[in-house]
């Protein structure tokens, strides 16, 4: 059995990422605008409250707490400071695809609220993704939870195919 040195064994312990590589690291702390992750690379990643929500003034020590793990993806390996630069919100946008498409070829009916109202139409969110729906889609009268065919309920809760 060979003898690593104490540098050898520490520069082992430390994985190699990559931009757009998914991670999953451990919360080391929280401040309101602001988690720190550690994701076994030789720095901690930084995920910002724009890479979290799209919800501009949420308080993220609301939402992690030291000791919680998160799955993220990495936008940029080495800012100007040498640290990580993470993304929580990218990566549930590409699950909400996924998961919008099997809806789709399944033809599951999804539940939305809406977020917008638009001239053209209304913008709803499912799983992190920004859809919109056109105005000729969206129904003016609401008929309870019942899904008039390719209609879209103008309510609060949204449903739509």
């Amino acid at each position: 059995m060979s003898e690593l040195t104490f540098e050898q064994m520490l520069e082992e312990s430390f994985k190699t990422i990559h931009s757009g590589e998914v991670v999953e690291g451990t919360v080391i702390d929280v401040k309101p605008d602001e988690i720190i992750l550690n994701i076994g690379y030789k720095s901690d990643g930084i995920l910002t409250r724009s890479e979290y929500t799209n919800e501009s003034n949420l308080d993220l020590t609301t939402v992690a707490k030291v000791g919680d793990t998160m799955e993220v993806k990495v936008i940029k390996v080495n800012d100007s400071e040498g640290q990580v630069l993470l993304s929580y919100k990218r990566l549930a946008a590409e699950k909400g695809n996924k998961r919008i498409e099997d809806a789709f070829n399944n033809q599951e009916v999804l539940k939305a609220k809406v977020t917008q109202v638009l001239e053209g139409g209304v913008c709803v969110v499912v799983d992190e993704v920004r859809i919109f729906i056109p105005a000729s889609l969206v129904s003016d009268t609401r008929s309870g939870d019942r899904v008039c065919s390719n209609r879209v309920q103008s309510s609060q809760e949204t449903l739509y195919r």
